[in-house]
């Protein structure tokens, strides 16, 4: 049987995902792959997940290491799959290939459609050079550095450049924003892309057919004609990172190294994100949940017998603010520059903490749900976030945030928005206080509900309203509310 080669890209996992982190392999070269089998898993800003094989074949080179952050559409891996008749004949062995390249001939690519119904992936010419082909986390390094990348050797399959690689070549004082470029490579690159050395187009290289941007190199004028391939991030000119001095040039008495996890990468991403493109405002409001307090107290024995699960507080306040939310509409919002985008449905986003991350699994239609239906909702969504067993499907289309930071005594918060909704609402800690009521002192149970918002939208007068009716329906349970 004829075989090819086909290279797998980085399938859009989900509608906002721009890249994602390779976490471990499954399969290593030369192993047999089925079609749907899973070749490795990834972790997103959302969730981990496993990306599974569109077609049966042969495992061949790994083009992403493990750790490595890498954009939707690029190449994480090559396979051999059977090929068909007409393609044998045109199949091009990778020994010829590169020869042809060494002369300068330059081959044509190929193209493979996935299985109806897989996650979408794609295939380029298997045997394309790697060189100046860069993941968003090497731009992005190299961006902080003001480094050129063609003046880093890649360790990579293919010479493709790894994080590791820029920063050894930081580390060993590499010149930043060298303009110069390997006589060799130059000359590799202009031959095969029919560009001059000299001519003003010699920043572009010839990838798979297309014309790409090398980091560090100037982009013609827009008015050229010449297609630009682009990676979809946009780097901003923001102020490079400090360089932090270590005491000693290594772990030492006075101090430790702890590795950062692609999770906890990709959560100060979101959080950078937020805090850099919406303007951020706070405000609280104070509750008595006295008799809430008395309400579960009655109930959740009961409960637990009935539903092997615990009734918490936060189901009650999640309904509190769903109620809220379908009065003051504009809280289910986001910004779209032009115009603000009201959400109809009410998902409520719920933080979770791990051991070493937070995450925000939804709970869909919210606002259709019974007190009872929210705590069986939230009590499934902690347990599947803590065992990690959450899909992305889990992490998808939240709304409005809420946060129990009570749960670990907090009484006080100011939160960072859960990009790119509008708002995050915290359930602080539930204290005995002693409150003047009818110019009287009594001890009641008292709470902070604590919001953040995104100013663009929203306004004190409007979340003041919001708190406030959270604030009536929280203190308007009575003991013969239902939960069912």
């Amino acid at each position: 049987m004829s075989m090819k080669w086909i290279e797998v890209i980085m399938p859009q996992l989900a509608e906002s995902l721009v890249s994602a982190t390779i976490a471990k392999w499954l399969k290593k070269p030369g192993d047999r792959v089925e079609q749907y089998e899973p070749i490795c898993e990834v972790i997103t800003d959302k969730v981990n997940a496993e990306i599974p094989s569109t077609v049966d074949g042969i495992m061949g080179d790994l083009l992403v290491e493990e750790g490595t952050t890498i954009a939707v559409g690029e190449a994480i891996c090559r396979m051999q799959v059977a090929a068909s008749d007409e393609e044998a004949a045109e199949q091009v062995t990778p020994t010829t290939q590169q020869q042809n390249e060494a002369q300068g001939h330059v081959q044509q690519r190929t193209s493979y459609t996935p299985a109806s119904g897989a996650a979408s992936t794609g295939v380029h010419d298997p045997n394309q050079p790697m060189r100046n082909r860069y993941s968003p986390a090497v731009q992005s390094l190299a961006a902080e550095h003001g480094l050129n990348l063609q003046n880093i050797q890649g360790s990579g399959a293919g010479g493709r450049i790894t994080r590791k690689d820029v920063l050894a070549f930081v580390a060993q004082g590499g010149n930043t924003g060298a303009a110069s470029v390997q006589s060799s490579a130059a000359a590799g690159q202009h031959a095969s892309s029919g560009v001059p050395s000299g001519s003003p187009f010699s920043g572009l290289n010839r990838v798979s057919g297309d014309l790409s941007v090398s980091a560090g190199e100037t982009v013609p004028a827009a008015d050229a004609g010449v297609p630009v391939r682009h990676s979809g991030i946009h780097l901003t000119e923001s102020p490079k990172i400090p360089q932090i001095e270590v005491e000693g040039g290594g772990q030492g008495r006075s101090e430790y190294f702890i590795d950062v996890t692609p999770v906890r990468n990709a959560i100060a991403r979101n959080m950078r994100q937020s805090v850099s493109e919406i303007p951020h405002a706070w405000t609280m409001i104070e509750v008595d949940v006295t008799n809430l307090v008395m309400l579960r107290n009655k109930l959740k024995d009961e409960f637990k017998r009935k539903e092997g699960i615990n009734l918490t507080y936060l189901s009650f306040m999640m309904k509190g603010v769903v109620n809220a939310i379908k009065d003051y509409p504009i809280m289910n919002s986001v910004w779209a520059v032009d115009k603000i985008i009201v959400k109809r449905d009410i998902n409520l986003s719920m933080a979770v903490g791990t051991e070493d991350s937070v995450l925000t699994p939804v709970i869909k239609h919210a606002d259709q749900r019974n007190i009872a239906g929210l705590a069986r909702e939230i009590d499934d969504l902690a347990r599947k976030t803590r065992e990690g067993t959450l899909k992305l499907d889990h992490m998808q289309g939240g709304t409005f945030t809420v946060n129990n930071t009570g749960s670990f005594g907090s009484i006080l918060s100011q939160p960072i928005i859960n990009y790119p909704q509008a708002a995050i609402l915290t359930f602080e800690s539930i204290v005995k206080k002693p409150v003047v009521i009818n110019d009287m002192i009594a001890v009641r149970s008292m709470a902070n509900l604590c919001l953040s918002l995104d100013h663009r939208i929203l306004d004190g007068v409007i979340c003041g309203r919001f708190l406030q009716r959270v604030k009536e329906n929280l203190e308007g349970y009575t003991m013969d509310t239902k939960v069912y």
